[in-house]
C-alpha cells in the first residue's frame, strides 16, 4: 500500500526530510553527473530528487501511481507531474532516456506490471535508478519516515529482482546513514555520517541505491522445420508383397506388388 502523498510531502517539508533529500540527491548526482539534453522521468515521489535535473535535461517529468495521490510540481512553473496506473504508464515506446524511481517499489501490488512499462518507455540506451529502503538499515526498522513502509530490500535481493525484469545491475550505492530522529545535532551532522558510513558502514545506509540498464535480446532466428518422411501404405483390398527404401539422401520409393484378394 502506497504511502499518502500528503504524508510525504509534509516529510520532505522536515528538517529530518531536507536532510534525506541532501544526502540522496548527492548520490544521484554522482550517479548522473550529466543528463543534458536527455529527457528524465520520476516514477512514484521522485519529485524532491528531480529539480537538480530541471534546468539541464531536455525535459522532466513525473508520474504519481493513482494508489499514492498527485501534487503539483514544480510550484512556480507548468505543472509536470500526472497520475497513473502502474500497469499503464501513459508514455510512448523508448520515449525516456532517464527513469527515476523513488518511493514507489516498495509498495507496489503490481510490481512486474510496473517493470514491464518501465522497460518498454526506456530507450535502449538509457539508464535507471531504483531507490528502496534498505532492509538492513535502522530507517526501515521505524515507521517514522516513509522509507519504514513497505517491502525493504537488501542489495543482493534489488538486484535479482532487477535482473528477474530485463534490466542489467550497473552500479549500486546507499545512502542515509544518520539515524533517523529529528535531533538538530544529527541533522546537522548528516554530512559527517555520510563520509563515516560510507567509509565503514556501507552495509547499513538507510536506502539502496542501484542503476541499470535494459537487457535487449536478439530476436530468435527461425529454424526450418524439418520435413516429414512419407508413409506408404498399401492400397484397399491389396496385399503388399514388397516395400522398396531408397539409399539415402534420396527421396522414399515404393514399388508394391499386389495379389488381388480371394473373393
Amino acid at each position: 500500500m502506497h504511502t499518502d502523498v500528503v504524508d510525504l510531502r509534509d516529510f520532505y517539508g522536515s528538517s529530518l526530510g531536507q536532510m534525506a533529500r541532501r544526502m540522496i540527491r548527492r548520490r544521484l548526482r554522482m550517479l548522473w553527473p550529466d543528463v543534458t539534453g536527455q529527457n528524465v522521468l520520476g516514477l512514484g515521489y521522485a519529485t524532491p530528487f528531480l529539480r537538480a535535473f530541471h534546468g539541464e535535461a531536455e525535459r522532466v517529468l513525473a508520474l504519481m501511481p493513482a494508489g499514492q495521490g498527485v501534487l503539483p510540481w514544480p510550484s512556480d512553473e507548468d505543472n509536470l507531474v500526472a497520475l497513473t496506473e502502474e500497469g499503464d504508464l501513459p508514455l510512448p515506446d523508448l520515449s525516456m532516456d532517464r527513469v527515476l524511481i523513488v518511493h514507489m517499489l516498495e509498495t507496489t501490488e503490481h510490481l512486474r506490471p510496473l517493470m514491464r512499462e518501465v522497460w518498454r518507455i526506456l530507450a535502449g540506451g538509457g539508464r535507471l535508478i531504483v531507490v528502496v529502503p534498505n532492509r538492513r538499515g535502522i530507517w526501515a526498522r521505524t515507521d517514522r519516515t516513509p522509507f519504514g513502509h513497505g517491502h525493504p530490500y537488501t542489495r543482493t535481493q534489488l538486484s535479482r529482482l532487477l535482473r528477474d525484469t530485463l534490466f542489467t545491475p550497473v552500479q549500486a550505492t546507499a545512502a542515509l546513514y544518520a539515524p533517523p530522529y529529528a535531533s538538530r545535532m544529527l541533522v546537522g551532522s548528516g554530512r559527517t555520517w555520510e563520509r563515516i558510513g560510507m567509509r565503514w558502514f556501507q552495509t547499513f545506509g538507510g536506502v539502496v541505491l542501484i542503476e541499470a540498464t535494459k537487457q535487449i535480446y536478439a530476436g530468435q532466428v527461425a529454424r526450418p522445420v524439418p520435413r516429414r518422411r512419407p508413409v506408404v501404405l498399401p492400397l484397399p483390398g491389396v496385399r503388399a508383397r514388397a516395400v522398396e527404401r531408397s539409399p539415402k539422401n534420396e527421396p522414399l520409393r515404393s514399388r508394391i506388388t499386389a495379389k488381388p484378394e480371394p473373393v
